[in-house]
């Protein structure tokens, strides 16, 4: 048995970066025993490993990467951990509408994993391409404000193990992956809006967040355990630097903590803060999905939906430095919404495909 297996299952010492680069050369060589990383990956999924442990991993998966030549500078990316209340495709609503105000806006996702429909299988419904490369992902920036990269932004051995599993389904021992996928993509964006269900994996998530120097992170909460902003309740942001809390949020809706790194929106304060959480629920499959997508980008959505979404898509005009009060990015994602911006952006990308890496700016 590997002696990351070990130290996990033992939960009596810590699984360091040589641990893990040695666990990643054997699965490369073939050199793992049959169901190892089943078992890993069912450790995993049971119960986060320490933080040294998962430091240790992420660093170790950093390391095996190659250069990433392309910055995409002045870019947000908003994506969550899945799990929770099941919900239609709220963060994917907020892109599209934070991409129609003006923010740039890189939305990554998956297929469904303890929702109905991931953003990956939406996009799918939807006609729209995921890209292929960050010089795509690029160019698609330039051209349309947002873009969807695709698996590529992941590290070959989690693509790696997720293979080694099978016939077994990723989806029944994949917790883990996508808990902290937010950090094994490399984004290499100037913000990242991260929606966080389980508040158990908080501490991990932001001690994994505080080693991050490239980017500004936001770890989003709230007390519904749904893994994005909601209107209804107050939310909690949690930084990966103080002075973020403290200087980055606006003084109108917020109540910072800039001691640890965070700063509550507190419910009422940026809209009614009414509305059930059947208000949030998905749209059944197929065609019914899209109908209720666009409906809600259309301004006809519940009274909850439409101001969840514009919540997020304010979080990310703020988090992008588009605006700094929050109530003028809400308000401005409203008329966005509403105005028919949002539901446009949808319509031009369904209408062409996605372009090849030229036209972009290039590598940085």
């Amino acid at each position: 048995m590997h002696e990351v297996l070990s130290a996990l299952l033992a939960r009596d010492r810590s699984a360091d970066q040589q641990m893990w680069r040695s666990f990643w050369d054997r699965l490369r060589d073939g050199g793992l025993q049959r169901g190892e990383t089943v078992a890993l990956l069912a450790s995993l999924s049971t119960r986060m490993p320490d933080q040294d442990t998962l430091s240790g991993l992420l660093r170790s998966l950093d390391e095996r990467r190659p250069p990433v030549t392309v910055r995409l500078d002045d870019t947000v990316n908003i994506v969550g951990t899945g799990g929770g209340p099941r919900t239609f495709n709220i963060s994917t609503a907020a892109a599209f509408t934070a991409a129609a105000m003006g923010v740039r806006v890189v939305k990554t996702g998956s297929r469904a994993y303890t929702s109905t429909c991931g953003s990956f299988d939406l996009l799918d419904l939807l006609g729209i391409e995921l890209t292929s490369s960050y010089e795509q992902t690029d160019a698609v920036l330039e051209r349309f404000g947002i873009a969807f990269p695709g698996h590529f932004v992941y590290p070959r051995e989690v693509m790696s193990l997720a293979k080694s599993i099978l016939p077994m389904d990723l989806r029944a021992l994949g917790g883990f992956i996508n808990t902290v996928g937010p950090f094994l993509a490399a984004m290499p964006v100037s913000a990242q809006l991260v929606g966080v269900s389980d508040h158990t994996l908080l501490p991990a998530l932001r001690h994994a967040a505080a080693t991050v120097t490239d980017r500004k992170i936001w770890l989003c909460a709230n007390e519904l355990g749904i893994d994005e902003l909601v209107s209804s309740v107050d939310n909690v942001i949690h930084t990966n630097t103080a002075t973020d809390a403290d200087t980055s949020t606006g003084t109108d809706a917020a109540g910072t903590d800039a001691a640890t790194g965070s700063f509550r929106l507190r419910a009422g304060a940026l809209g009614p803060a009414s509305g059930t959480l059947a208000e949030l629920s998905p749209a059944g499959s197929g065609a019914a999905v899209v109908d209720h997508f666009l409906g809600v980008l259309s301004g006809n959505g519940t009274g909850l939906a439409t101001r969840t979404v514009c919540l997020n898509a304010a979080a990310l005009a703020v988090a992008g430095g588009l605006f700094e009060e929050w109530t003028q990015a809400v308000a401005a994602a409203d008329d966005t919404l509403r105005g028919g911006a949002a539901r446009a952006l949808v319509d031009r990308l369904r209408a062409r495909p996605v372009d090849g890496p030229a036209g972009g700016r290039g590598a940085r």
